[in-house]
Parts: C-alpha cells; sequence; structure tokens
C-alpha cells in the first residue's frame, strides 16, 4: 500500500482532474436541459492586470453555489467574462509605454494604440482565465464573454438609450472629477479626494 504524503501537494491532484472535468464538459450548460435553470455571471475581473486576492475569494464563493446547485439537480451556467475597463486599461498601457517605450498613446497613434489594447486585452484575459482555471472555477469556458464583444456591446448601447428615452439618463450640470493628463472626467471610485482651498 503507498504511503500518504505529509503534505498536499496541488500540482500532483488538482490539474489532472480540472483537465477530467473539462474533457466531460462537466461545467457545459445546456439550454434545451429540462432541469431547472441556474446562472451566475461572473462580475467581470478588469483587464488592467492579474486577479486579486479579492476576486479568489469572490470566485471562490460563485464556483461554491454552482457546484452545490449542480449536486442540487440544477443545469448551472456560470458565465465568465472580462471587463474592457476603458480609462483604468488606458492608463495601465499607457505607463507601460512610457517605462518601455518612453512613448505616448499620442506618439503611438490611434489604430496602434487600439490595436496594442487589443494585444493587452488578449494577453491579460488570457492570464486572467487561465488563474480563474488554476482555482479550479467550474465556469463554462465555451461560453467567455468580453465587455466590448460586438453583441454584448450592441445591448448595453440598446439599454442605454432606453433609459435615456425615459429621463432615467440625462445630461446636466455637474461637478466632476476631470483628469487633465488623461483628458477624461474620471469615476468618483478612481480618485482619492482631498480638501483644498481653490476656485471654482
Amino acid at each position: 500500500m503507498a504511503e500518504l504524503s505529509k503534505t498536499y501537494d496541488p500540482n500532483a491532484v488538482e490539474p489532472k482532474w480540472y483537465q477530467r472535468w473539462l474533457e466531460r464538459g462537466d461545467f457545459h450548460a445546456d439550454p434545451s436541459s429540462p432541469k431547472p435553470p441556474f446562472s451566475i455571471v461572473i462580475p467581470p475581473p478588469n483587464i488592467t492586470g492579474v486577479l486579486t486576492l479579492g476576486h479568489v475569494l469572490n470566485n471562490t464563493i460563485q464556483d461554491i453555489l454552482a457546484r452545490r446547485a449542480r449536486m442540487l439537480g440544477h443545469e448551472v451556467l456560470w458565465l465568465p467574462g472580462t471587463d474592457h475597463a476603458g480609462l483604468a486599461t488606458q492608463t495601465a498601457l499607457e505607463k507601460v509605454l512610457r517605462k518601455t517605450e518612453k512613448l505616448t498613446r499620442h506618439d503611438l497613434g490611434r489604430e496602434e494604440f487600439l490595436r496594442r489594447t487589443w494585444e493587452w486585452r488578449e494577453k491579460h484575459g488570457r492570464i486572467i482565465f487561465e488563474q480563474l482555471k488554476r482555482l479550479g472555477c467550474s465556469c463554462d469556458w465555451a461560453r467567455e464573454r468580453f465587455t466590448l464583444d460586438a453583441d454584448y456591446a450592441h445591448a448595453v448601447q440598446q439599454v442605454f438609450v432606453d433609459l435615456h428615452e425615459k429621463g432615467l439618463i440625462y445630461r446636466g450640470r455637474r461637478m466632476i472629477n476631470w483628469d487633465p493628463a488623461a483628458l477624461t472626467a474620471l469615476s468618483d471610485e478612481e480618485v482619492i479626494p482631498t480638501r483644498q482651498k481653490s476656485i471654482l
């Protein structure tokens, strides 16, 4: 009889089992299934870098919910995706450009900067999905989404237009957080407020 190791070696166990689950299609949701549906849309991590411990905790909880629902007989769709995070991704890429090539997005021009942004998205999106797989997340990997996918972006635009037509989204004169370097407005989450005397 083989002796049990004194310590757990995840590399000796987890990749083999995860690959087996993928090959059997254990995480694939069947839209024509008679089972009661259960779905989670992953809060998409930004493609600005890699997953944090907060992402790990959040995705662990979602995985527990998805696996429990499967055990209870539900047809489970856990939809994985990533978020383009517009300005945050632009800022991260510009920082790398300045550091590695001493260039700005203006030096590159719009088309080249967009091309490099899509390269960034491919690289970091792949890293994020590999991290989620390494965590053992039971997502339906055949349905990966990105917030700039054409049909997804169209749906968001349509909802935005509908809300505008209902008067729920409108233009108005408001205080904003203007970033003079990026030449754009920032959300409250992206600034650190400090009190200072000045003139409006």
